[in-house]
């Protein structure tokens, strides 16, 4: 992985990849990127104005790329519903499940769950069971969940899903990224299993610069919070270009591995795409199975592949 940029992305042309929060950030770097090498690219959004204009700047940055812009809201599983329905293609070559909340104060989902696990957790299971026909039917399809260095401060309580006991922002952020590790762990056991070459694997940026790190203070009026944020971002992070290096790299790169972590190379933090250092409770295959259990029961998506071996 030394020194691996962008320039590396195989060739994506054939392929399809629907991107979920491509309108900014590291979302919108990494489906410019495979539109760049070829593919085409959904840009799922939750809004479709942000879409539409980041879908400009895109085709002006890859003239002739095959875009498209559909609107996906992963905290309303009936939008989740309809994006699938939607969707006029038979098979799925890559789901980049990218979009996310962090830092909130609390706040529920269209259906009840708190925003940040129903988001950043529940929207994208669901997404992902609901897609898994698509992606079945294309050879050699990848999920690559974005997780987070920060899923290290906190495992997840299978008997709080929704922080209903207690409610602490950062808390809450890093369960929803441990249970994206435990999520993408058990499918690619139950893929594994089923005998499937779909290959699941998770990525985080480290610490880069995008909007995820300032919008909840601003939507607070926290607006000392919020220029720290942004002086951090300036200062200490890196940029969006380079932190999107490991999500592209779980996405494109030859042998990848199911269950593979993939992050910056310097200390969680900070390099280019290398594999990463994950807390151990994200490998543990019967928290894996309880979280699956409880994610179909809140969900109602149920994944049409037998029990793993």
């Amino acid at each position: 992985m030394s020194g691996w940029s962008a320039n590396d992305i195989p060739g994506q042309g054939g392929r399809l990849a629907v991107v979920t929060g491509a309108n900014s950030g590291l979302g919108y770097v990494a489906a410019r990127e495979l539109a760049r090498a070829g593919a085409r690219v959904v840009l799922a959004c939750r809004s479709e104005e942000r879409g539409g204009v980041a879908l400009d700047l895109l085709r002006d940055e890859v003239p002739g790329a095959e875009a498209e812009v559909r609107r996906l809201d992963l905290g309303d599983l009936a939008s989740v519903r309809e994006f699938v329905a939607a969707l006029p293609y038979e098979r799925v070559d890559l789901l980049l499940n990218n979009a996310g909340v962090m830092g909130l104060p609390h706040g529920t989902t269209a259906d009840g769950f708190e925003t940040q696990f129903g988001v950043n957790h529940l929207g994208h299971f669901a997404l992902t069971g609901l897609l898994l026909p698509a992606l079945l039917a294309a050879p050699g399809a990848r999920v690559v969940t974005v997780s987070s260095m920060v899923h290290v401060m906190a495992n997840i309580d299978a008997r709080d899903l929704n922080s209903e006991r207690r409610y602490r922002r950062w808390t809450a952020y890093a369960r929803s990224k441990s249970a994206n590790l435990l999520f993408t762990h058990e499918l690619a056991r139950r893929l594994t299993g089923y005998g499937s070459d779909v290959v699941a694997a998770a990525a985080h940026p480290g610490y880069a610069a995008t909007n995820l790190q300032t919008a909840g203070p601003r939507a607070e009026g926290r607006r000392t919070v919020e220029r720290l944020m942004r002086l951090g971002n300036r200062f200490l992070a890196q940029s969006a270009e380079v932190g999107a290096l490991p999500v592209l790299y779980a996405a494109t790169a030859p042998g990848v591995r199911p269950d593979a972590f993939v992050g910056p190379s310097f200390a969680l933090w900070r390099g280019a795409p290398a594999p990463s250092w994950r807390a151990p409770w994200t490998l543990d295959d019967a928290m894996g199975e309880r979280l699956w259990a409880a994610s179909e029961d809140l969900t109602g998506v149920t994944y049409a592949l037998p029990e793993a071996a």
